[in-house]
């Protein structure tokens, strides 16, 4: 079979590479793709959001399977758009259709969504610039530290966690009133906010049966002991040392089976991936956000750690018989560091020539934001390369990690040198 995955970071880049390597898939291809994953297949110089393009690319590659990377696509309502054309319909795609994938670019959509099927969840409410007035009451009302999210897409960036009232305050009239996140911001969820340790449980359904892959946890923070702004995530171990197996019986049976379910009641079809981002409060399972695909980094981690075909798995679940796959992993820790241009998350130079690659012999280097030029590869991103590990434990992974990152070099180079900390 022919694939094409649409996306052109580290995500994609590990997809890539687990399909490159099954007997059932002819050729893979990567759109837009990026430096690395010209390694695993073809890159088709395409945007996923113009779905035209899109049809134009599978109709004359001859794709069997399109697997959406990022959310945009899906929240744009790529899977219905195939359904909807008599030429792809019969095209699976690993991807929710669009009401689906609200529980990614609604906040409150998600919220409502727990609260019906009684998932356990921060307590919140929802605001408009209409009613700023009632918002700064209910913030008044609680106590720090102030949890405010942009209710819509926002790159992994709408979230802000504030100690301060008037700071909040202030933040939040930012939020509502001059759009600090574009539309994303135009309503607002505020909620409680919930003391404990996070990590992220990934789940494949079929609409009607689903496995649980390997779980993570990822660092979001740029700098040491998680300080600093947030960025699209800086490295990740699985599993998660702390998820015990009593912890992660909750989990499936408190939020991983109302979620599938709850869809089922709603008449919300769902074909894809759940990526649930949990936090742990008094060996108690919370959940932060829903997002319907894959993490990055996360899928850096969870994808090496999967030992069974990924081009069956997926066949699995566009054929509606996941009940019938029996999903095997590694036993093994894997880890990831992220590699990030200088500067980032906030401005940073592109073009930077990075050395070393060809070097590295115990890790597997994921390309996130490169390119090719005169055959150099430059840096074209803020996050630029993940390195991944296996080891007995996460800290033999990271260190195996760290060990390969000293053979590489390009100009401002920058990464965390603590991930783990926590654990």
């Amino acid at each position: 079979m022919n694939i094409l995955i649409l996306g052109s970071g580290g995500r994609e880049s590990t997809l890539a590479w687990k399909l490159a390597q099954s007997k059932k898939v002819k050729k893979v291809f990567i759109a837009p793709g990026n430096a690395g994953t010209m390694n695993y297949g073809i890159n088709l110089n395409l945007n996923p959001n113009n779905f035209s393009e899109v049809k134009e690319a599978v109709l004359k590659n001859n794709i069997n399977m399109v697997v959406v990377g990022p959310e945009d696509p899906l929240v744009n309502g790529i899977h219905d758009f195939f359904l909807e054309d008599d030429n792809l319909k019969a095209i699976p795609v690993i991807g929710p259709q669009r009401e689906a994938a609200m529980l990614e670019g609604s906040k409150e959509f998600a919220k409502e969504f727990m609260k019906r099927h009684h998932i356990p969840t921060a307590k919140y409410q929802s605001f408009t610039k209409d009613n700023l007035h009632e918002a700064y009451q209910f913030l008044d009302s609680l106590t720090p530290p102030y949890v405010l999210k942009a209710d819509g897409l926002a790159g992994g960036k709408g979230v802000l966690i504030l100690n301060d009232l008037e700071e909040a305050k202030k933040e939040l009239k930012e939020m509502l009133s001059h759009y600090k996140f574009g539309k994303a911001s135009a309503k607002v969820v505020i909620e409680d906010f919930l003391n404990g340790i996070e990590m992220s449980s990934f789940v494949l359904t079929d609409g009607e049966n689903y496995v649980i892959l390997p779980n993570a946890k990822d660092y979001k923070r740029i700098g040491e002991g998680d300080q600093g702004l947030n960025t699209g995530g800086m490295g990740a171990v699985s599993p998660v040392p702390f998820a015990d197996a009593e912890f992660l019986e909750k989990v499936e049976s408190r939020i991983i089976k109302p979620t599938v379910e709850g869809l089922k009641k709603d008449n919300i079809p769902y074909v894809g991936f759940i990526f649930i981002g949990l936090i742990k409060v008094n060996n108690e399972p919370y959940v932060i956000e829903y997002n319907v695909r894959m993490g990055d980094p996360e899928t850096e981690v969870v994808i090496p750690r999967i030992k069974s075909d990924l081009a069956e798995l997926l066949t699995a679940v566009a054929d509606k018989k996941l009940d019938q796959f029996k999903l095997e992993t590694d036993e093994r820790s894997a880890t990831t560091v992220m590699l990030v241009s200088g500067g980032y998350p906030a401005s940073y130079e592109r073009e930077k020539v990075i050395s070393g690659l060809d070097q590295v012999k115990d890790s597997i280097l994921f390309h996130a934001g490169t390119a090719l030029e005169d055959g150099k590869v430059i840096s074209n991103g803020g996050r630029v390369l993940s390195v991944t590990s296996f080891g007995k434990d996460f800290k033999e992974a990271l260190k195996r990690s760290y060990q390969s990152i000293e053979k590489i070099h390009f100009d401002q180079m920058n990464f965390r040198k603590d991930i783990g900390f926590d654990l």
